[in-house]
This record gives C-alpha cells, sequence and structure tokens, in this order.
C-alpha cells in the first residue's frame, strides 16, 4: 500500500482483510462512492507531475511518505500499543517495499513517462499480486489466470514498445517507454505488500495496517526529506514551490486518508469484487486529466491499456 495509494493496491490489501457479503443489491450510494474513489486515485498521477515541476523525484517520494504519515498519526498511535511485536517486521517489510520505494519509483518513472500512461500501467497491481501469490505463498494458479498474467505482460510490452512520449507536457523520446520499469517495479513491490498483509496481517483494520507501516517509515522518510534534500531551500527560495507541495500534500491527503475511509466504507455498502472494479476506472480517469494537460494517447496506447485491464479482469474473475 502505497502513499498515493494506487487503486489496485489498495483494493486488493482490504479486499484480502475484509468479509463481505457473497452476493447482494448494491444501493445507488455505493455506485457513487465508487466514481469517487476512482477519481480521487485517477487523480494521483496528475499530482505526482505538478509536483515534480519543482521538486525532484526524491523529494516529491520523501514528502508524499511523511505527509501520509503525520496525518495517519492518531491512528497509528492508538493502535500501536496492541500489536504483536511478531508481527512488526512485517509491518516494516510493507512499508518499505508497498509504500516508501514505490512512492520514489512512480516519481521517477514520471520524469519521463506521460501520467496517463503511469495511471494505466499501475494496474498491473492485479498481476503481480497472483504471481507474488504463486510463488511465495501457495496462490493457486489456474489456467485462467495464467493466461491474464500473460494477457498483462502482453499489454505492458505493447504500452513500453510502442512510445510512451506525452506530447508536449511531457519530454519527448522512444526511450521514455522503459521509464515504466519503474512502475512496474513499483507493481511488484505492491503484489509483495498485498500478499504480506493478506497472510501475515490478517485480523488487523486496514486502517491500522497503513497508519502502522507509515509510522514505521515515515520518520526516516521525514528525516531525509528535511536534512537530506532541498526541500526547504526550495520552499522559500523558488517560485511555485507552494503550489507544488500544495499537489503533494493533496495526493497524500486524497488518495490515502480520505481514500481509504470512503473504500472501507464502500467495502461494507456492496462487496468487495464490486470495490475492487475500481482498478478499471482509475487508469481512464488517470488518462483524461494527462490528455487535458496535453499528454498524448495514441491507438497502440489504448490497446496495451485495454490488453492490461482485459487481464486484471480474468484474474479477478478466475476460480
Amino acid at each position: 500500500m502505497t502513499s498515493n495509494n494506487s487503486a489496485a493496491s489498495f483494493s486488493a490489501s482490504t479486499a484480502a482483510t475484509t468479509t463481505s457479503p457473497s452476493s447482494q443489491s448494491i444501493p445507488p450510494a455505493a455506485w457513487g462512492l465508487l466514481l469517487l474513489l476512482a477519481s480521487i486515485w485517477g487523480t494521483s498521477f496528475i499530482l505526482m507531475k505538478k509536483g515534480l515541476v519543482v521538486f525532484s523525484p526524491l523529494e516529491l517520494g520523501a514528502t508524499r511518505v511523511s505527509v501520509a504519515a503525520l496525518l495517519l498519526l492518531p491512528f497509528a498511535l492508538q493502535h500501536v500499543r496492541h500489536v504483536e511485536r511478531s508481527r512488526i517486521k512485517w509491518l516494516l517489510l510493507s512499508g518499505i517495499v508497498g509504500t516508501l520505494i514505490p512512492a520514489f519509483l512512480f516519481a521517477y518513472a514520471e520524469t519521463k513517462l506521460a501520467s496517463g500512461l503511469a495511471g494505466v500501467l499501475n494496474a498491473l497491481t492485479a498481476v503481480f499480486t497472483l504471481v507474488v501469490g504463486a510463488f511465495f505463498f501457495g496462490q493457486r494458479l489456474t489456467g485462467l489466470r495464467v493466461l491474464g498474467i500473460g494477457l498483462g505482460l502482453v499489454g505492458t510490452i505493447v504500452l513500453m514498445l510502442l512510445g510512451g512520449s506525452g506530447g508536449e507536457a511531457t519530454p519527448a523520446g522512444v526511450g521514455n517507454a522503459w521509464y515504466g520499469l519503474y512502475i512496474v517495479a513499483a507493481t511488484v513491490g505492491y503484489g509483495v505488500s498485498v500478499n504480506v498483509i493478506k497472510h501475515h496481517l490478517h485480523g488487523i483494520p486496514p486502517v491500522a495496517v497503513t497508519a502502522l507501516l507509515l509510522l514505521f517509515i515515515g520518520g526516516p522518510a521525514l528525516a531525509f526529506l528535511l536534512l537530506g534534500t532541498e526541500f526547504l531551500h526550495k520552499l522559500a527560495t523558488v517560485p511555485g514551490a507552494w503550489a507544488a507541495f500544495g499537489y503533494i500534500a493533496l495526493l497524500a491527503t486524497m488518495s490515502t486518508a480520505v481514500a481509504m475511509v470512503l473504500f472501507n466504507k464502500l467495502i461494507h455498502q456492496s462487496t468487495a469484487l464490486f470495490a475492487s472494479s475500481n482498478t478499471y476506472l482509475v487508469p481512464i480517469v488517470a488518462l483524461g486529466w494527462g490528455l487535458l494537460d496535453g499528454e498524448v494517447i495514441n491507438g497502440w496506447h489504448l490497446l496495451g491499456m485495454a490488453i492490461i485491464l482485459l487481464s486484471v479482469f480474468i484474474i479477478h474473475r478466475a476460480k
């Protein structure tokens, strides 16, 4: 679970730790929550892009983690005394590979990759959650699931081989497509984190899991931000720095604290499967923001997105 709380990662982890009715009618309010969540998570990628106008990838990543940790500090302090010591190592592992490292990887990716395409590649979390679960946690692989994994990789290759530039709003160059590998690596980290939460942190409320893992990584991130970067100097001297910081703070606030509350509410109003369907909506929102910001999306990009989303659909439905 990342500080930008990608929809796929957060959906998978919460669904894994939440029991929902197998079948029930979906109230209209749940549809409204679903669309609101997709809008929040889909906007994450354009907010990262705006933050990078002033701040370096290291500064952006550290800021996101620090702000998110401070926001959820009250929840962390409420639950930290009730967590068994044997689980702390799993919280730390989940925080590092599923939050801290991806925060920097996404920032590096979006220095060259269109934000809309970053939103599409983020959906690979569902693919790598299954792959990691199969290799390290004994999850069963069926023919349909293998098909879903294969399609996800094919869709990624289509996106990365046929261009990653986003037009005038993103530095041009065919080589930019390979910056998508940063996001692929981040989604592998999400896959590890989701499985760790499911198998080693079950029984802990999702809000507490997120708050606690941020508690363990937030201190080092904040210390690095204040002592190891030019963050404070840029805030004081660079025009537009406060606006860029506002984008990052909004990212951490909405995509972590607010979205977490909304997602848990959605789970209780509907089902885990219905809630996880935001995975299909987030890339559309991300692409829409990218288009409004001048990014160019061609037919190959749409084909790659369609293949990746088909793979996610198959994985979600496969038994």
